[in-house]
């Protein structure tokens, strides 16, 4: 190659690579931007993190075993 090709292949390379050290730090991370979080490039590949809602009654066994209780009561005065 002669000099001069060389002086454009030099520069073009530290342009590349100053453009890439630019733009890498702004892709593939969760970003918290006034307030809001915004997803990461790869939301729609992510894997499904799926919590069922729970029983609306959160005492659903203490009301359970008042019922018994109360039926069992009820059978006994009958």
């Amino acid at each position: 190659m002669s000099e001069n090709k060389q002086t454009k292949a030099g520069t073009y390379l530290l342009l590349g690579m100053l453009l890439m050290a630019g733009i890498a730090p702004s892709v593939g991370c969760q970003v918290s931007v006034a307030g809001q979080t915004l997803p990461s490039p790869y939301y729609l590949t992510d894997d499904v993190q799926f919590f069922p809602a729970g029983p609306t009654n959160k005492l659903a066994n203490e009301t359970a075993a008042v019922e018994k209780a109360r039926a069992e009561a009820l059978k006994k005065t009958r």
